[in-house]
C-alpha cells in the first residue's frame, strides 16, 4: 500500500507545487502546506478560526461537507467562493490523490 498521495498546490504567487503527502500521519491539507513551506500560516492551529489557510478546489474530487465551524469561517472570510474550503478541515487521505488546489490570497 502506498504511503503518500501526490497533491498539486498553486502559491499566492502562481507557482505550481507537486507535493507529497503521507497518508500515516493524519495531517491535513494546511499542515502539509505548512511542512512543503508553501506560504500557509495556519494562525489558528487547524481550528477552523482564521481562514488563512483557505483554498480553492480546481480538480473535480468528491470531498467531505463542510462542518459547521469551517461555513461559519468562511462566510466571514474574504476572497470566498463557490470553491472554497479551509485546508485544516481537509484531512489527507488516499481518496485526494491528485488534488488541486490554489491557495486564496490573504
Amino acid at each position: 500500500m502506498n504511503k503518500d498521495i501526490k497533491l498539486n498546490i498553486i502559491d499566492r504567487k502562481g507557482k505550481t507545487h507537486i507535493i507529497q503527502a503521507p497518508l500515516d500521519m493524519n495531517l491535513n491539507l494546511m499542515e502539509v502546506c505548512k511542512m512543503n513551506n508553501i506560504g500557509v500560516e495556519g494562525t489558528c492551529g487547524g481550528m477552523a478560526m482564521c481562514s488563512s489557510c483557505q483554498c480553492y478546489i480546481i480538480s473535480d474530487h468528491k470531498l467531505p461537507d463542510k462542518n459547521e465551524d469551517e461555513i461559519a469561517m468562511l462566510s466571514e472570510s474574504f476572497y470566498v467562493k463557490k470553491n472554497s474550503r479551509l485546508g485544516c478541515q481537509l484531512f489527507i487521505t488516499s481518496e485526494l490523490e491528485g488534488l488541486e488546489i490554489k491557495i486564496a490570497p490573504n
